[in-house]
């Protein structure tokens, strides 16, 4: 049956190929991109050149499109939380926040209004059959995988959705832009937070919050170096710490209230559960002590464990998770839900 759909288009090759794949089946489609971005960026979306090749691939696709000018709603609900969260020595994915409050938040919001019957993405991930239900799914290529990104969407916003290209390899992907001409077949992805500049994310943060220093100590409390700002560190982290101590140490504790870094051995950041707030599920909570898998980074692989309220246990004890960063919960390919590290 054909429908109505507004593809948001990134300017990428698979945001083109979405648009492209739900024109080859008969549908109605409209291409929008979202500026999102009003401050200095030459690293992710936004740019002037990924507009450009938006609305270039949209019209070789001869399609309609526009442009949606999200910059204030982006600013309030991505890019201040985001700051405020490493200020309290937090690690949280911005990408889930666009994800949840732009992208299938307003823009669905603007499609209703609009008229349109569905939103469409380039995300690798799919929408299945759950018995009466949609179910979230791991995308076809487990390499590029987005479903981490989505584990907040609802079934109610599942029946919106569109994800065209979950069924395809990023090779195969790739191949449809070639065959069909499309500017953006060869053109590289963008792997860094939109809003960060190549002066990295310490800087950006930096440049928002200034600068809080304090010192970076070992396990017994001893004080073996010194920082300008705890928002620059991250559970987990072993690069740039600034330390020689005679042998590797990673970051295994951040606290902002007395911007204080400590570092510590690898298997000091070993824990064997993790706490979650604001959890959310696709359809309802599994049962308290549902065994399932946990992915705790965008591209990380999962691990066994069991929900125990709002807490997750591991099956063998895990680093620890940053607080701060998305854990999703999966049944197999299918999404559970997730939440955040407390």
């Amino acid at each position: 049956m054909s429908e109505r759909v507004l593809v948001a288009m990134s300017g990428g090759v698979d945001s083109s190929v979405a648009a492209a794949r739900l024109r080859e089946a008969g549908h109605d489609v409209t291409g929008i991109t979202l500026k999102l971005w009003g401050g200095e960026s030459d690293s992710g979306c936004c740019s002037a050149a990924d507009v450009e090749d938006a609305r270039r691939v949209a019209a070789q696709l001869d399609i309609p499109h526009y442009v949606f000018n999200f910059t204030e709603a982006f600013d309030a609900d991505v890019v201040q939380p985001y700051v405020a969260s490493h200020a309290a020595g937090e690690t949280p994915n911005p990408c889930v926040e666009c994800n949840r409050t732009i992208k299938f938040g307003r823009l669905l919001e603007r499609a209703d209004a609009l008229g349109f019957d569905r939103v469409a993405t380039g995300h690798h991930a799919r929408v299945v059959r759950d018995g009466d239900g949609l179910a979230l799914a791991r995308g076809v290529d487990r390499a590029k995988d987005q479903s981490y990104v989505l584990y907040m969407l609802s079934e109610r916003e599942l029946g919106r959705v569109l994800l065209p290209i979950g069924e395809l390899t990023k090779a195969e992907v790739r191949a449809h832009a070639t065959r069909l001409g499309l500017r953006t077949a060869d053109k590289p992805e963008s792997m860094e937070v939109c809003f960060i500049t190549r002066g990295g994310r310490a800087r950006f943060l930096h440049d928002r919050l200034g600068a809080r220093p304090g010192p970076i100590v070992d396990d017994a409390g001893s004080v073996v170096g010194q920082h300008t700002g705890v928002a620059a560190f991250t559970v987990g982290q072993r690069r740039g710490l600034g330390v020689a101590v005679g042998e590797r140490r990673f970051v295994v504790d951040v606290d902002a209230r007395s911007a204080t870094v400590t570092v510590g051995r690898k298997e000091q950041l070993l824990r064997p559960a993790v706490d979650l707030r604001d959890l959310r599920f696709v359809a309802g909570a599994p049962p308290t002590g549902a065994d399932l898998l946990v992915q705790s980074r965008a591209h990380g692989n999962p691990t066994p464990g069991r929900l125990q309220g709002d807490r997750v246990e591991f099956a063998a004890p895990q680093p620890r998770v940053a607080p701060g960063q998305v854990v999703a919960l999966y049944d197999g390919d299918r999404v559970l839900g997730g939440g955040i590290a407390a």
